[in-house]
């Protein structure tokens, strides 16, 4: 039973969420987005002149729901990936707290109409 256990998960201890979450708003149509970033996957090592790593980039393409365009984030991190500094094109960045409020009020909007 243990081994079934380990093999497919189902212990007593949830694994750590150790990603990345970004949460973006739309420019166009003001539709929050929430995007789930796996560093050990999604960030791409970055390379000085003597072949060294320096640090990390992530380069994410984000599409909402509602008018479908595209945003564009970009995030520099250093090797022990601590965000260096970040650029976005087509959105902006906004807090957990604003997107779950941005939600809510997508919501309400919704239930009004009908």
């Amino acid at each position: 039973m243990n081994l079934i256990k380990r093999l497919f998960g189902g212990g007593d201890t949830p694994a750590a969420d150790t990603a990345i979450h970004l949460y973006v708003r739309c420019n166009r149509c003001n539709a929050p987005v929430h995007v789930r970033i796996d560093p050990r996957n999604d960030l791409v090592m970055e390379y000085g002149e003597d072949e060294e790593a320096t640090g990390y980039r992530l380069i994410k393409e984000i599409m909402d729901s509602r008018c479908f365009r595209l945003i564009r984030a970009e995030i520099e991190y250093d090797r022990n990936r601590r965000e260096l500094q970040r650029q976005i094109e087509g959105g902006t960045y906004i807090s957990k707290e604003q997107y779950d409020q941005l939600l809510a009020q997508q919501e309400t909007e919704r239930t009004a109409k009908t």
